[in-house]
C-alpha cells in the first residue's frame, strides 16, 4: 500500500500515520509485554511458546485496539485476551489447562534455597502449588504475579487491570482459601 502511494506520488512519505500503530498501543505493548511473557512462560513451560502466545495476543489487540480503548477497563480486557490466548496455545500444544510447570516452580523457590530440610520443603511446595490450582482464575493470576513473579500490589494491579486494593484483597482471600485447603500452618506466606 505504501509502495503504491509512493509510486503514484514520489513526494508522499514512505510511512504514513495510518501505517503505524497507535502510540497508546505501542506504550501499552512496551509496558506489558515482559510481564505477559513471564506469565505465559509459567504456564507454557517454554520461552518460545510463551512469546508466540503473547505475540498472538498483541496482534489480536492491535486489530481491535480502538474497541479495546472503549471498554471500561482496557488493561483488564487485554489481560483476559492474553489469558485466553495462553490457554488456547497450551491446548494447541496438547498441554493441560493448568500445566505441570506450577509444580516444577516448587523446585525454584526462596524457601527451598534457604531450607534446612530440602526434601520436606519440596513436598510442602508441591502441595502448595497443587492447592493453587484450586483457586479461581483471578486468584491464581494474582498469586502467580505477586508470589511467583515477585510483583508488588501496584505492579500486579497495573498488569491485571485491577486496583491495588483489589490485588491485596484477592491475596488475602486466596491465602484464606489456601489455609482451608492446606491447613493453617502451610500457605504461601512462608514462601515469600
Amino acid at each position: 500500500m505504501t509502495r503504491n502511494r509512493r509510486r503514484n506520488n514520489p513526494t508522499a512519505p514512505a510511512v504514513t500515520a495510518a501505517d503505524r500503530p497507535d502510540l497508546s498501543f505501542t506504550a501499552f505493548h512496551q509496558m506489558n509485554r515482559a510481564s505477559y511473557v513471564r506469565y505465559a512462560e509459567t504456564y507454557l513451560r517454554h520461552r518460545q511458546d510463551a512469546e508466540e502466545a503473547i505475540d498472538s495476543t498483541f496482534e489480536h489487540l492491535l486489530r481491535c485496539w480502538d474497541e479495546v480503548l472503549l471498554t471500561e477497563n482496557p488493561a483488564a480486557y487485554a489481560w483476559t485476551v492474553m489469558r485466553n490466548k495462553v490457554t488456547d496455545h497450551a491446548r494447541a500444544r496438547a498441554r493441560t489447562r493448568r500445566p505441570p510447570l506450577i509444580d516444577e516452580a516448587a523446585f525454584n523457590t526462596v524457601a527451598l534455597r534457604d531450607a534446612v530440610d530440602p526434601i520436606g520443603q519440596i513436598t510442602e511446595s508441591l502441595a502448595l502449588f497443587r492447592a493453587l490450582r484450586q483457586l479461581t482464575d483471578r486468584q491464581q493470576d494474582v498469586m502467580v504475579m505477586t508470589y511467583l513473579q515477585g510483583m508488588n500490589a501496584p505492579e500486579a494491579a497495573a498488569v491485571l487491570g485491577m486496583t491495588s486494593a483489589t490485588v491485596r484483597s484477592t491475596v488475602r482471600h486466596s491465602l484464606r482459601r489456601l489455609r482451608e485447603i492446606l491447613g493453617p500452618d502451610r500457605t504461601m506466606e512462608g514462601q515469600r
